[in-house]
């Protein structure tokens, strides 16, 4: 997988507004005027300037997560990964998008794809393997785009 890295620009701030009550999944419920409430997304999204990026998807082994080709990943380069984080590794050179599984009990690291055509990935001593970041947060379009 190839992944293209940005740097958080988080210089600016970007205040959006937005609907403070919350906008109802289940039945409808009455507008609310959402005027004078602002989020900032470079402020309410990154609490690590200086270590977090930006990277865009690029292939479809985290498709069944609902992660696809082309969303946009934060990504903290100063967050220690746990068990079972979705995670930026980089695997003998290439970078690859997947959650750590820490098998404590047979001492094994694996790279856990969410797509039944991938298969887990075992981390040896015989590989070169380092966690580049955590993800944080998926941006994603949620358009339908014409066929």
């Amino acid at each position: 997988m190839d992944l293209e890295i940005f740097k958080a620009a988080t210089e600016s701030e970007l205040e959006l507004e937005y609907a403070d009550g919350g906008i109802q999944a289940g039945f409808p419920s009455p507008a609310q005027d959402y005027a004078g409430e602002t989020i900032d997304l470079n402020r309410d999204l990154i609490e690590h300037p200086a270590s977090t990026f930006y990277g865009r998807v690029v292939g479809d082994s985290m498709r069944e997560e609902g992660i696809n080709e082309g969303d946009i990943l934060v990504i903290d380069k100063s967050i220690e990964p746990e068990d079972g984080d979705l995670a930026v590794c980089c695997l003998d050179g290439d970078f690859t998008l997947k959650r750590i599984k820490f098998d404590r009990g047979s001492q094994r690291l694996y790279l856990m794809p969410s797509n039944h055509n991938y298969q887990p990935i075992e981390v040896t001593a015989d590989n070169e393997f380092m966690v580049w970041g955590v993800v944080l947060y998926t941006i994603k379009p949620n358009r339908r785009r014409p066929r």
